[in-house]
């Protein structure tokens, strides 16, 4: 068995192995390859290259080098060459260091040595499968050296070749069976391969040879126990699983894990008195977890709404502080039940003086009698408290009570959409209480809602004014200023909490700030400025890339520490991590900018420029010509500023770089908007950024519409085909699906040269999914059954103008109708409109599109959208010279 020493030792040695794709092996590897005996005339260049190496010394090492090298007595020559070609890539010299690694292996290709620094090489440039075969050659030549072994594995998980690391693990384990992590890696190599019950063997047989005392505390132990239970639980070995838990709970330190654990496993094991003992028991040291009341249903299972209440009910007696117990029956309450049980809670938050009570019923919302009833009620507690300053109980409340009722109402509105009351009832809590910040964020977010975000700016500018401390004011301030297109004013909001010495910009893009990033991208995109746009989007790709590299580092680390289940955790989130929200934002805006690059190339700007200018009479050219020079000025005292700031910037970075001994690794390719914006093949470079979308993000629609519209342009007929059929299987009645399908039905019926296999499985396909329909009918059909829908209305419309553009006018109507009768008038629906007839999908109809923005102007009388033309001129330069947003942008900030 081990001891306590040896398994320090053992567990150091397996520490000590490469963490990072940029680190240099071992200092074990490099005294390998220069062992000398003590006399040799190199041994103390020999001993110094080895120190250099290991503190990262490396021109100093390359020093040594040179000193060995020009020993004639010094034969192994090849293999310091090899090393010498690592300390170079190290310092950036990735030709010269290739060169000499390959020198070396020609002169000896069974050098293991020489294989593994290869691999180490192609590491260190991500390319790990050229790595993996490396490793495999020098394997060849020293199947059991530990080292190569185990970055052989580290690769393999990192590859996510899971049948190729437990083969590695085995033969660690064979090799080092002593060793904890060679018992620890092989069992999780079978829980990632689902073999649970061959994963809990293993980790069974392992936890007999530790010999840990019941009574000390041991916490690597204990995480090792919670490990082996989940590998249970996922087995399916629930009674097994709670026996281990009952018979190992005194060595578990994480008691609450326990309980919960023991909780989920009494449900599942259908022993559902022990398991309500256990929900009680949570609900004693958390009253306000909402998961510990959903299990405490299911262990008693309520036969009706009475006994479910009474579940809640028993509670507020208990834990009479509680909000949870009241708030959670509103979800399945109605009538006067609901009325009864919401009243109390209202009641209880508005006399505490709770902000985020309208969040919490937020969810309610979706149910009209619920909000009619909410409406109701918090409108008659204004009334009576404006009155009597009570709650018709005879109690008399404090002055703030309703002040927060304000608060609760404004945001209740404009909720609804009735934003005119909402700002009635924010501007009567802001005149009585002007200190309160979370009255004007509700002002700016009403405005942001109404479609003006100019004036949300303002008012959000206006929170931040009364608390420049406070950092998430001043990050909201900043995401309203880029929703508006002042990126420079959201830079400088930010610059107050970055660091001192460094551009916001570049600090947040350390910081990997993507919440910035994406709304910069979209703020550009907004402006057509695409090269800023997709540099944002393309640094928000390099976060993710970052982000799936760092776990490099996690591999050996949490088998060392024993954070197993979170080591695990970490893995399955690194396979879907390209799901979440950022990603998606930054890729989105990404292939929509493509695909707008690929429809219109940019061009000269001169050429643009005069053409522009063609069509303009003498007052507006010389109007032009003012507004040109002003900004230019602007722009040339911001590029006097931006090279003042640069040089700064570089004179740090310079002294910088001179205190650190070595600078390792080369520097990244810089993103240059201009090369991004004028790249060859816009389509090729969107179906980079849709992979991941269309791997991950399956679920939702836009990913196979954006699909098919990069295929459309492309010309590949079976790959929109797969795109509209699984967007067909997720919602066959969306209106961005009815004009890709007719624009599909189309191209279809039109295309003369297709292959005859192609042309009989589209023909098969489109009979299936159209019959056999024209895409005229089936246009006139998709809108006679969608009829009363905006949205849907006007892709039918648009359909209708591509398929006939003689059948202009009856499109516009369809397109410009604004009936109460018809669902889904928002603002944001009514701008797409607005824009489809400016820019040419509806037909050359300007007169429509002036009748049309009048109309929507009465229904929204904030929206800056719908404001008259003059209005709008002057909102598209503002005083400090940054660009509004487009129509469509603002429709998206809704």
């Amino acid at each position: 068995m081990q001891t306590r020493g040896e398994h320090a030792n053992s567990t150091q040695t397996e520490w000590g192995s490469n963490l990072c794709p940029f680190a240099p092996p071992r200092c074990c590897e490099t005294a390998a390859l220069l062992t000398v005996p003590p006399s040799h005339p190199v041994s103390n260049a020999a001993g110094l290259f080895e120190r250099c190496y290991e503190h990262k010394q490396y021109r100093n090492g390359l020093k040594f080098c040179k000193q060995i090298l020009s020993n004639p007595n010094f034969m192994a020559v090849t293999l310091l060459g090899a090393m010498k070609g690592l300390t170079l890539n190290c310092l950036g010299k990735k030709e010269e260091a290739y060169e000499l690694v390959r020198r070396g292996l020609r002169n000896d290709l069974k050098s293991h040595v020489c294989w593994h620094v290869y691999g180490l090489l192609q590491r260190s440039d991500k390319k790990y499968d050229e790595a993996i075969k490396c490793y495999r050659n020098a394997l060849k030549w020293d199947k059991d050296n530990l080292q190569i072994l185990r970055d052989l594995s580290l690769l393999q998980i990192q590859m996510r070749d899971l049948e190729g690391y437990r083969e590695t693990r085995y033969q660690l384990l064979q090799l080092r069976p002593a060793q904890r992590a060679s018992w620890i890696g092989y069992a999780i190599a079978y829980h990632l391969l689902e073999d649970y019950e061959m994963a809990a063997k293993i980790i069974e047989e392992f936890r007999k040879t530790q010999q840990t005392s019941p009574d000390k505390v041991d916490y690597e132990y204990s995480e090792l126990l919670l490990y082996q239970n989940q590998v249970l639980r996922e087995a399916g070995l629930l009674r097994e699983a709670l026996e281990h838990l009952t018979n190992y709970e005194k060595q578990i330190c994480d008691k609450l894990a326990v309980e919960e654990t023991r909780g989920e496993l009494l449900l599942n094991l259908d022993r559902l008195e022990e398991a309500a003992a256990v929900y009680r028991q949570l609900l004693e040291r958390n009253p306000e977890n909402w998961s510990y009341y959903h299990g405490l249903e299911k262990a008693l299972k309520p036969a009706s709404i009475e006994e479910k209440q009474k579940i809640y009910e028993d509670t507020w007696e208990k834990f009479p502080k509680a909000l949870v117990p009241r708030r959670l029956p509103l979800n399945y309450l109605s009538g006067e039940k609901f009325r009864e049980c919401l009243d109390r809670y209202l009641r209880m938050n508005f006399s505490k003086g709770c902000p985020p009570v309208f969040t919490t019923l937020k969810s309610l919302y979706h149910d009209k009698e619920k909000v009619s009833i909410i409406e109701e009620l918090v409108t008659g507690y204004e009334t009576s408290l404006r009155c009597c300053r009570m709650f018709n109980d005879g109690k008399e409340e404090p002055p703030t009570t309703l002040l927060w009722v304000q608060y609760f109402l404004a945001q209740h509105y404009d909720q609804i959409g009735q934003q005119s009351e909402a700002l009635q009832y924010i501007n009567t809590a802001i005149e009585s209480t002007p200190t309160l910040i979370e009255l004007f964020l509700i002002k700016a977010k009403i405005y942001k809602h109404a479609g003006n975000i100019r004036e949300a700016v303002r008012w959000m500018d206006e929170a931040q004014a009364l608390d420049t401390a406070d950092r998430f004011i001043n990050s909201k301030c900043a995401k309203y200023m880029l929703k508006a297109g002042m990126v420079k004013e959201a830079e400088e909001m930010c610059s107050k909490f970055t660091r001192e010495g460094a551009s916001a910009v570049e600090n947040l893009n350390e910081m990997q700030c993507m919440w910035f990033q994406t709304e910069c991208a979209q703020a550009y995109k907004a402006m057509k400025k695409y090269g800023e746009a997709l540099k944002k989007c393309h640094e928000i790709e390099r976060h993710f890339v970052e982000i799936t590299d760092d776990q490099f580092d996690f591999h050996t680390y949490c088998m060392r520490k024993m954070t197993l289940r979170s080591y695990v955790d970490l893995l399955k989130l690194e396979d879907v991590l390209r799901m979440h929200p950022f990603y998606y934002k930054a890729a989105r805006t990404a292939i929509e900018i493509y695909l707008a690059l690929h429809d219109n190339p940019l061009t000269d700007e001169n050429k643009e420029s005069e053409a522009d200018t063609a069509n303009l009479s003498d007052k507006e050219l010389k109007k032009m010509r003012n507004k040109q020079r002003r900004a230019q000025k602007k722009a040339q005292l911001e590029e006097e500023k931006k090279n003042a700031e640069k040089e700064k910037q570089l004179k740090n970075q310079k002294k910088k770089k001179e205190d650190d001994d070595e600078e390792i690794g080369g520097p990244k390719e810089e993103l240059i908007p201009e090369k991004l914006a004028k790249v060859e093949n816009p389509l090729e470079e969107a179906v980079k950024f849709l992979t991941p979308l269309k791997n991950l993000v399956k679920s939702k629609i836009e990913t196979h519409l954006l699909a098919f519209e990069i295929y459309f342009r492309k010309e590949k007929f079976l790959l929109m085909l797969q795109s509209v059929k699984r967007a067909f299987s997720i919602d066959r009645d969306h209106p961005w699906l009815h004009q890709c399908l007719v624009r599909f039905f189309k191209a279809v019926s039109e295309s003369k040269d297709l292959p005859d296999a192609v042309s009989t499985v589209l023909k098969h396909e489109i009979t299936c999914c159209f019959g056999d329909s024209s895409p005229e009918s089936f246009n006139e059909a998709f809108l006679d059954q969608h009829s009363d829908s905006i949205p849907h209305r006007l892709a039918a419309a648009k359909m209708m103008y591509y398929l006939d553009p003689s059948r202009e006018k009856k499109a516009v109507e369809l397109a410009t109708a604004l009936d109460e009768s018809l669902n889904n008038r928002t603002i944001q629906i009514c701008t797409e409109v607005l824009v489809s007839l400016r820019d040419g999908s509806l037909g050359p109809c300007k007169q429509a599109a002036e009748v049309y923005r009048a109309d929507c102007h009465k229904l929204f009388p904030y929206t800056l959208a719908f404001m008259p033309p003059g209005y709008e001129e002057d909102m598209k330069i503002a005083v400090n010279g940054s660009v509004c947003p487009e129509p469509e942008e603002l429709a998206n900030d809704i």
